[in-house]
């Protein structure tokens, strides 16, 4: 698709204009006691209230506007079928192929994709009821109860929030060993017994410098303690389509499961990556996830704009950053259950739009890319949200609270609850010096003191803000929330033009990890070091015994 420069389409300077001239929250949630109503968007399993964005119904017109005049309703159609909307690595992006119904043709490179995911789904069902009853045994035929997923990035993030939420107790247990920090393997192996323990390797490559590194020490691991070489291939499966190197770590291609190009590590979730979430919770439990991720894609691919939650999502943040001017966007989920979600939408977000280049090469010309952060509920009210009511930067937020929180302490949700909705109001309304100061004079202070005290208790407000009310926990609910942000992001990235499914960001500092990495064990290597900082940063790391 050809990349557009938003800034150059006929509906920006209207937003432009419209940014000017709104009023302050307050003065829009005042003036029409029926808003929430005006923007409540109902989708699978949840609904959004953006009542109290920063907009109105000329500004979401308009923002709808930019939309169509970015061509999003072809790419939205090129997302569901046969494409090559990654141009830089020359791939398709078929996330939504991983979760499509049987029988839905959707041909790569003359393969069917989605024949190959149902053959994975098959095969990935197959280990699954083998693991849970007690089939698939270790070296010395014990069945297994712990399962380790050794990966990162989006061979972590996405099933480690999936499991996180759908809670303990399950059995087998799933852990994830995810960073290269030795603390980490150090901190979990000596909890597991050896030969009642299988760990995944979730790599596409088999090539991912952490995951190698974590591979390498569970395999010494099993080794030292009695494992012999050849039945290590009953404590390791791998998802991967490098089947040299799965074989030159000792595993045959039977304890290989595909991973596909056209499905990007951030987005596959409901692929075979997410086997740790059918080993813990059983394959009735992923076929849930993936149908409340199909629901979604399909309220995407079939709602009109105007009534599409993806949509309406990804134009109000970026009407927030582009337009407003906010800087970053917190993640507040209202449940412990998703804690894991801002980290999860952190990698989703920002390493699929985090881009200085439109499709073509061409310079941005706006903001792209969300700075976002976060995390659960109240524990956010006791740490940072004093900035947030009383700083200095502007931000956005996106809070999320499930109506069953899957637990019967009734008293516990409605307080938590309570908390949403109050900090939602105060983001959106503030207080002003003068009702703070009206407030302490009928609290009985002084006239004088509480003028001297009203301006500490003031608070701006017109921070605006998306209400998420998710239905529940339940699996079906968890494919809905991922599968709705994997939309929003793919909206935002087309109507600023750049490839959300590339991530050449990342490659530099690896490159030079591996060159710093091979002076840190060999002096002679320093030379290839041209930075004179790292240098002296190797040599202060060495003289302290590194």
């Amino acid at each position: 698709m050809t990349a557009v420069d938003p800034t150059r389409l006929a509906p920006w300077a209207a937003l432009a204009e419209h940014a000017r001239r709104l009023p302050h929250l307050a003065e829009l949630l005042d003036a029409d006691p029926d808003r929430f109503h005006r923007f409540r968007v109902e989708a699978p399993r949840m609904q959004l209230d953006l009542s109290r964005q920063r907009w109105n119904a000329a500004v979401r017109a308009d923002l709808i506007a930019l939309a169509e005049a970015a061509d999003l309703a072809n790419a939205r159609r090129l997302l569901f079928g046969a494409n090559r909307l990654n141009p830089t690595e020359g791939r398709a992006v078929l996330h939504t192929a991983l979760r499509a119904p049987a029988g839905e043709r959707i041909d790569v490179d003359g393969i069917s994709a989605d024949a190959a995911v149902h053959s994975a789904l098959l095969r990935m069902r197959e280990l699954t009821d083998k693991v849970r009853n007690g089939i698939w045994r270790g070296a010395t035929g014990k069945p297994i109860r712990d399962v380790v997923n050794i990966g990162i990035g989006g061979s972590f993030l996405g099933p480690a929030l999936v499991c996180d939420a759908l809670g303990s107790g399950h059995r087998p247990t799933v852990h994830f060993l995810a960073n290269i920090d030795g603390m980490e393997a150090a901190r979990l192996l000596p909890r597991l017994d050896p030969t009642r323990t299988l760990f995944v390797i979730a790599s596409k490559s088999f090539g991912t410098l952490e995951t190698q590194v974590n591979a390498r020490t569970v395999r010494a691991w099993l080794l030292e303690r009695g494992v012999a070489p050849e039945a290590l291939r009953r404590h390791f499966v791998a998802i991967s389509t490098n089947v040299a190197a799965a074989a030159e770590f000792g595993l045959p291609e039977a304890n290989l499961l595909p991973l596909w190009d056209w499905v990007g590590g951030r987005f596959s979730v409901t692929s075979t990556i997410g086997l740790p979430i059918a080993l813990g919770y059983g394959f009735r439990t992923f076929e849930r996830l993936l149908a409340g991720a199909r629901a979604m894609d399909e309220h995407f691919r079939d709602t009109p704009f105007a009534a599409n939650a993806p949509v309406l999502l990804a134009l109000v943040e970026l009407w927030n950053q582009n337009l407003l001017g906010t800087e970053s966007h917190a993640v507040l989920p209202y449940a412990r259950a998703l804690e894991l979600l801002p980290d999860y939408l952190q990698q989703l977000e920002m390493e699929s739009n985090g881009k200085s280049v439109r499709r073509d090469g061409t310079p941005v010309t706006t903001r792209t890319g969300t700075i976002l952060w976060g995390n659960v509920g109240t524990n956010g009210q006791h740490a940072y949200h004093q900035l947030l009511h009383q700083g200095t930067a502007p931000f956005s937020a996106e809070f999320i609270l499930p109506l069953n929180p899957g637990h019967d302490l009734d008293e516990h949700h409605r307080w938590l609850a309570a908390h949403c909705f109050a900090q939602a109001e105060v983001f959106a309304r503030g207080r002003a010096a003068a009702r703070a100061q009206a407030e302490l004079e009928a609290a009985g202070m002084e006239t004088e003191a509480a003028a001297n005290a009203a301006p500490h208790r003031a608070m701006p407000g017109n921070h605006p803000s998306t209400l998420l009310l998710l239905d529940d926990l339940a699996p079906e609910s968890l494919g809905a929330l991922i599968a709705l942000h994997e939309h929003k992001v793919f909206v935002q990235g087309m109507i600023w033009g750049v490839n959300s499914f590339d991530q050449w960001g990342v490659e530099l500092g690896k490159t030079l990890g591996a060159a710093i990495h091979a002076a840190l064990a060999d002096p002679g290597r320093l030379e290839a070091i041209s930075d004179a900082t790292t240098r002296a940063l190797i040599d202060t790391f060495r003289a302290r015994g590194g």
